[in-house]
Formats: structure tokens, sequence, C-alpha cells
């Protein structure tokens, strides 16, 4: 069979409008169902759907979600006992003296942001004075600057209060 010139562009053609009609036969109307997307037509005729119009929708699917065997099995739950940690992931194991050296680190710079954090309550509670700081500058005239700044001090105070009892609950969870 000889192929011309007509006979190649006449088949692509006829190929190319195929695959539009397949194509457009694929994008049937999709209709908004509450939450769902479908363009089951079952579903449609139940009620409560509204066609979409405009552009395209891409649906997202949502990752599959690993079960054990055992789980998927139920049959072989009363076989196989059930353990806290898969035989097949690898664990890390740390030495002893690695584990407690880095539990001192943690523990030492716990204890720094304690002490950092006692200096600074001590430094508010001075310029707090029982809540009669002194006026500033330009708080002399403005009563309501002075009342802005009072409220801020007393704040500070209430956060790194809180700060200093999360650290030493931190610091008692560790040992130290």
């Amino acid at each position: 069979m000889k192929f011309t010139f007509k006979t190649i562009a006449l088949a692509c053609i006829t190929i190319g409008c195929g695959g539009l009609a397949v194509q457009a036969a694929a994008q049937s109307r999709v209709y908004r169902c509450g939450n769902e997307y479908t363009n089951n037509v079952s579903r449609i005729e139940q009620g409560g759907c509204t066609p979409l119009t405009g552009g395209n929708l891409t649906i997202v699917r949502a990752g599959t979600v690993r079960t054990s065997s055992v789980a998927r099995h139920p049959s072989t739950a009363r076989r196989i006992p059930l353990t806290t940690s898969d035989a097949t992931t690898p664990k890390a194991t740390v030495e002893s003296s690695t584990q407690r050296t880095r539990d001192e680190g943690a523990r030492g710079i716990l204890q720094m942001e304690l002490d950092k954090a006692t200096q600074r309550l001590t430094e508010l509670q001075k310029e707090y004075k029982s809540g009669n700081p002194e006026k500033l500058g330009p708080e002399t005239s403005n009563h309501q600057k002075y009342l802005d700044r009072v409220a801020e001090l007393k704040s500070s105070i209430a956060r790194t209060e809180s700060d200093i009892a999360g650290i030493r609950r931190e610091l008692g969870r560790s040992g130290g």
C-alpha cells in the first residue's frame, strides 16, 4: 500500500477528531451535591445538586491510611501478639553515656533559660514598683501613656512568671 501525504494527513485528522470526541465524552457535566462533586446520574437524580459552571475542577484524593496486617485480617489477631514497635522499622540506639550527656546539655540550657527569665522578672518587678512605676518624660503630660505602660509591665511580669513556671516543670521532668 502506498502512503501519500493526503492519506497520512487524513488519518491524522481522523485520529485527532476521534481523540477530541473521547475527551468531550470524558468531560461530562459535573454537579455539586453538598460537599461531593459528581457526574453520577443516579446521585444527581436524588436531588440537592447544582451544576458547576466555568473553570476546571481538580480533585485531589487524600492519602491512603496504612494499617497493620492484624487490623486488615482480624482473624489473625488471636495468633499474632501486638507489639509497640514495627519489626520492619529500624530503631536508632543510643548508648546510655551519650544519652546522659545529651540530657545534661538540655538541662544546662533549661537552667540558663531559667536564670535569664528570673533575672528579667526581677528587673520588671523593680520597674513596676508594686503598680506605681515612675513616670517617664512624655507620660507626665499624658496619663494614658503611663497607664498603658503600667498595663504592659503587668502583663510582661505575668508572662515571665508563666515562662519560669514552664521551665521549672520541664526541669522537673528531666530530673534537674
